[in-house]
């Protein structure tokens, strides 16, 4: 049973593997999206946990340990799951299945045989993958490279020759590097780049700048040759908005706020002045 393509701008792909063997597909939605993935008898998709959002009756779902993903004790002492989904058609007729992004994020098909057979990403990049893609968490031993947060030492690695599906929050431009071309990018915003990119780490004015309103402090300086993914709306920039907005309100928001932590300090200098007068009597 084929799945029906649903009205939405876009259009629905075929993807060839090397092995001649024809895959359509779909992304659905316009800011939070879905790829629905048509899947031939014995077919099967290998995808994140907890990110399968519908499928046909004919799709068998796995939670399994997939060896040829290295996942291992860096991603389990971060939080990381060590596990995958996989989706396999054991009908003897076709089938879909949909895979949703886990957060308000625009989904990106990779075909690694055209970048080379290797892609680094940010971390949590993957979503889904088809046929031969292996996923690599990798820690960046170079000094210059390394970011403060978990983040920034745990990178992920997409090889081999089959199509990956990533995840970017925000609007996704594509950048083409040529050979010395220099772009320099906000640490947060790069999505994934080809491995072909030389990257260097620069820190933006002295670390207090963390303290006092870290935003854009790292930048990376990326050198051609090669492409690079970036986009317009991190995850984690997009939650800290939130977080703000939420628990720290401002003077115009809440006049009381300041009045209240005003209050708060003379009390504790009362107490502390009174303790002191009444030791020395």
């Amino acid at each position: 049973m084929a799945a029906p393509f649903f009205s939405t701008p876009f259009q629905p792909y075929v993807y060839q593997s090397p092995q001649d063997a024809m895959t359509p597909f779909q992304i659905l939605g316009g800011e939070a999206q879905i790829v629905q993935i048509m899947l031939k008898p014995q077919e099967k998709v290998i995808a994140k946990p907890g990110s399968m959002c519908f499928m046909s009756g004919s799709i068998e779902m796995e939670n399994t340990y997939v060896p040829e993903n290295e996942v291992g004790m860096w991603q389990w002492l971060f939080g990381k799951s060590i596990t995958s989904i996989a989706l396999r058609n054991s009908g003897p007729n076709d089938g879909f299945v949909g895979i949703a992004a886990p957060s308000l994020a625009r989904i990106l098909p990779i075909d690694l045989a055209m970048f080379g057979g290797e892609l680094l990403c940010q971390p949590d990049a993957f979503l889904c993958s088809i046929n031969d893609v292996k996923v690599n968490n990798t820690v960046d031993q170079r000094p210059r490279n390394v970011v403060i947060g978990v983040e920034g030492f745990l990178r992920q690695k997409l090889s081999g020759q089959g199509l990956a599906f990533i995840t970017a929050g925000g609007s996704v431009v594509q950048k083409n590097l040529e050979v010395g071309e220099v772009l320099v990018v906000d640490m947060s915003c790069i999505v994934a780049l080809t491995a072909s990119i030389n990257v260097q780490i620069k820190y933006n004015g002295p670390i207090r700048r963390a303290v006092f309103g870290g935003d854009n402090l790292v930048t990376a300086i990326l050198t051609g040759p090669g492409i690079v993914f970036i986009q317009s709306l991190p995850f984690h920039r997009f939650s800290q908005r939130i977080a703000r907005a939420v628990t720290s309100p401002n003077m115009r928001e809440n006049p009381k706020f300041f009045v209240q932590i005003a209050i708060f300090f003379f009390l504790a200098y009362v107490v502390i002045v009174s303790s002191l007068i009444l030791t020395d009597v």
